[in-house]
Order: C-alpha cells, then structure tokens, then sequence
C-alpha cells in the first residue's frame, strides 16, 4: 500500500525502487520524483557511481548496492516498495548476447516485485510496430514487457521513440553525424519516419503516470508534435547548428554491421551499441493514438525547440546525465604484482592542493590533455579505427568529474577530492592501464604543494610488452607536458605567474623487474569495490 502522507499537491507519497539510476533517464528521473514527494531507493552495483550527484544528499533519498543478476540482492532493494522503475538494458554491456540477458533478468525482477508486494512496475520501452521486420533491440524491448508482466504486478509501459537531450544516444549520433558530414552516404532508413520526443517530455510522463489510476496496466505511445524522417531530422539539425544543407545520399548496400561501423567510426559509439541501435532505425517508430496526452496533458516540445535546449545545454555544460554514464566500472588488476609496468612522474606546484586538483579534474573532453594534443587526437583516431571509444566521448562537465563516468577514453575509477584521482583506460590495448594522479599537500607551511602522476600497466602477452616499450619514450613528452600545464593553470587560478621553477622529474625506474616497488612507494592506494553497469 501507498504511504499514507501526502506528497506535493496532495498526490500520494509513494515509496519508489529506480534501477538504472546511473543511467541517463535514471540519473534524471530520481531528482523528480523527489520534486513530486516521493522516496526514492536508487538501486546501483557500486553506490560510489552516484555519491556526486547533486540530489544524491537531499532528504528522501537513499542508495543500496546490489546486482540484478542476484535475487537476493534485488529482493533486497524491492522490499517495502510501491512503486519500481525498471530502467536497465544490456546493449553496451553484453555484446551480442543482450537480448537474452535482458530477458532473463526481467522475469527475475518481476516474480521479485510479486514476492515483494510491489503494487506497479514502470517500464521505458521503444516504439515500433510488430511483426517479423522488427529489429532485434525493438523485438528486445517487447520481450522486457511480456516478462515484467509475467508476474500479477501491474506494469505501466511507456514507449518511445528518440529521445531529444542533451547527453542521450541517439541525440549524439545525430549531432555528430550532421557536424561532421557535409556528404553522408546512408542506408535506406533515412526515409524512415519517427516522432521524437524530448527528454523533459519523458521525465513529466514516468512521474505522472504515478498519479494517474488509468495508466496502471496500460501501454502508453510517447512522442513529441513533430513526425519526420531522419533525413528531415538531420536538416533540422544542421539548420538549428547553423550549418549548410547536408547532401544525404541513401544505398542499398549498406547492412546493418556496415551502417554501425559508420556510426562508431563518426560518432562517440561504440560498435555494440551502434549495431542494435542502426538495426533499430529500420522500423518506423510513430504513436498510434494520443491517449498518453489526454491522460497526462503537458506541452510538447518540437523537434527544433528540443534540439535547441539540448544544444545549449551543452554549449552551457549543464549536462545532467550522460549516455555513457552507465558504463561498467571495470575491478582493478594487481598493480602491485610482478607483471605491471609503472612509469611515474612528481612536480611541484605553488598553488593549495585543491586549486591543483581543480586543474586535474579538467583534463580530457573540449579542454584537451594540456600538452601534445596532437599525440592524443592520434591515438584516439587509431582506437577509433579498431573499435575503441576513441576522444570523442568527450565529458558530461567541463570541469568536475564524478566517479565512474567517461573522460574520452578513460573511465573514472578512483575519486578522493582533493587527493587523488585514477583513470582506468577503456582503449583497445594489449593490457590494462591506468593513469593516477595524487596530490600531496605541502610539508611546510607556504611550501609548495607535490603532484604525482602514474602511469601502470599490466601487459597481455609478447604483445603487451612490445606495446609498452613502443610508447616508453613518449612518456617524456607526453608526461612532461601534460605536468607542466596543470601546474601552469594550477599557479594562474592561485594568482600565482604560472612559470614556477621547480622541475618536472621522473619518480621511479620502468624497469620490469621494479614495478612491484615503484607501485607501492608511488601509487595512491585505490579503493577496491565491485564493478558498476
């Protein structure tokens, strides 16, 4: 039963399960149903991932750690709760073998939500008629329904189509399609139509569908005003950017493997997400009636009007979650044992230890790595071409990182402001790096303040090794500047001249044979928790 004291305007506060919350609708959906009166338990793997979250302090909110491959751990999360938001998929984490997972654990969290006295699931699902032409993500999305309603919970299923935000997949192919093709041979679902909808359009309708007794059980189409092809929608975008007509010229010939090598080759996706998604441009995704607006009228967003709130947002930096938010926080290897490289690097620095760890926080995405950028666009375009993330993941702020988001091709995996910071590299390598940063305060008083920057690396065979000792030598430069430009903004933000005299100096030997040491007398030491999807 629903709590008995009332939420804002006199709506019933409900206690409310969010999975997927470190997700991208998720990640938006929390704050609001705060806003509405409700309680809100955000279920993630690592609870660590959502800690900076600005509401992640407000009243009425709480995480709990747990895995929905667990029944026990989902039983956990599900006790006590009215309501529960289903809001997970498996594309970028299961390759292939997505579809399956993603069916298994919705049963799974159906007989738990039954178990558990759930009155109501909430469940996002994707437009898209049905029939033999539907896509393997859509037919996906359907078999999520049918096993979220295989238990006696009433399940509440939103459909929609692209959705228009800042930050959202199919927004940034989109944009980086249009921004970066002036020509663009396509396959034949340009002529495809779909009806958009803006992000703000989708948290109003999971909030309200609360409130609304004849959504319960009910399968609602969402989706803006505007019906249009995605060749009209990549004019739209061009115009709204300011940008010449794009020449959009469709084959036959391109499949569906083809059409997400393009896309991950021109777009920050990677080829696994791409696929299922390009698969899915193929069916035309329109509503089939508006019951959704008369059950819950709201003004709908255009497609322009969404485009250029999301642009803005972006150009602002006002980016409140990112679609690649919800990638998995890989464990780390043993970087203290006989098989890892460390090469690390200290300077000096006449600022505090917050004001350098700010200048840290801000590497990667439009401010660059602060030296040999062109080294690094190099090495992002040869990740590209062999199915990396590549740079251009970019950042969700232009200047504070939380733990477990993308910095171009790095991940998040250790954050202790204002000490230490560690990146887990998600390139294509031949191993396992990391690059840390620790920032230790000064020894006396007015002395300058020490930062450490380590490199490690844990090599896959002969050619893991051969890897390692190809970029060795680079390290002097590459390390080099990217010390000497934290420490330069470090010392301007501290009104300080920026061109202090202390050396850049390397810290440790590279030896094979002394990594073990270096590793424990350099490296800060790393918090170990389970991993996050």
């Amino acid at each position: 039963m629903a709590i008995a004291d009332e939420g804002t305007a006199g709506a019933p506060r409900r206690r409310v399960l969010v999975t997927g919350a470190t997700g991208y609708v998720g990640g938006r959906l929390v704050p609001r149903l705060l806003d509405a009166g409700h309680t809100v338990r955000c279920l993630a793997r690592d609870g660590r991932k959502l800690r900076d979250r600005p509401w992640s302090r407000r009243q009425g909110v709480a995480v709990v750690e747990g895995d929905l491959e667990s029944r026990a751990e989902t039983a956990r999360a599900l006790a006590d709760c009215d309501v529960a938001y289903y809001l997970v998929h498996s594309m970028e984490v299961a390759g292939s073998e997505y579809g399956e997972r993603d069916r298994r654990l919705a049963l799974q969290f159906a007989e738990e939500a039954e178990r558990a006295g759930v009155e109501r699931i909430v469940y996002l699902g994707g437009l898209g008629e049905t029939g033999p032409d539907l896509s393997d993500h859509l037919t996906s999305r359907r078999e999520v329904e049918r096993c979220l309603r295989s238990s006696a919970v009433p399940v509440t299923v939103l459909r929609a189509a692209m959705i228009i935000g800042s930050g959202s997949a199919s927004f940034e192919i989109l944009r980086y399609l249009v921004e970066h093709l002036p020509v663009m041979i396509t396959p034949k679902w340009v002529s495809t139509r779909c009806q958009p909808i803006a992000i703000r359009n989708v948290l109003f309708d999971l909030v309200a569908c609360l409130d609304e007794p004849r959504t319960i059980d009910a399968t609602l189409d969402i989706g803006g005003p505007d019906v249009l092809t995605y060749r009209e929608l990549m004019q739209t975008m061009a115009e709204v950017r300011g940008l010449r007509r794009r020449l959009v010229v469709p084959v036959p010939v391109l499949t569906p493997r083809l059409s997400s090598l393009w896309i991950h080759l021109v777009t920050p996706m990677s080829r696994r997400m791409a696929r299922p998604l390009a698969e899915g441009l193929r069916n035309e995704v329109v509503c089939s009636d508006g019951r959704a607006q008369e059950l819950m009228p709201q003004r709908l967003l255009g497609v322009r009007e969404s485009m250029e709130l999301a642009l803005a947002n972006l150009e602002a930096g006002r980016v409140e979650t990112k679609w690649s938010d919800a990638g998995p926080v890989p464990g780390d290897p043993d970087w203290s044992g006989g098989n890892t490289f460390v090469d690390a690097w200290s300077v000096d620095v006449n600022a505090e230890a917050e004001t350098v760890f700010r200048a840290i926080c801000r590497i990667g995405g439009g401010h660059g790595w602060y030296g040999a950028q062109w080294l690094w666009s190099l090495r992002g375009w040869m990740d590209r071409l062999v199915g990396g993330p590549g740079l251009r993941r970019g950042r969700r702020d232009p200047t504070d990182v939380e733990f477990g988001e993308a910095l171009d091709f790095w991940r998040v995996t250790d954050l202790d402001r204002p000490r230490a910071l560690a990146l887990r590299a998600e390139m294509k390598l031949p191993g396992e790096a990391e690059l840390a940063f620790r920032v230790e305060p000064p020894r006396t008083a007015g002395g300058p303040t020490r930062l450490v920057q380590t490199a490690r690396f844990v090599p896959r065979g002969l050619l893991g090794l051969a890897y390692w000792y190809a970029v060795l030598p680079l390290h002097a430069y590459v390390f080099r500047g990217m010390l000497d430009g934290i420490r330069r903004a470090a010392e301007s933000e501290a009104d300080h001249d920026g061109d202090s005299q202390h050396p850049i100096e390397r810290v440790e030997p590279t030896s094979h044979a002394a990594a073990s040491e270096a590793a424990r007398s350099v490296a800060t030491p790393i918090h170990e928790g389970p991993s996050d999807a």
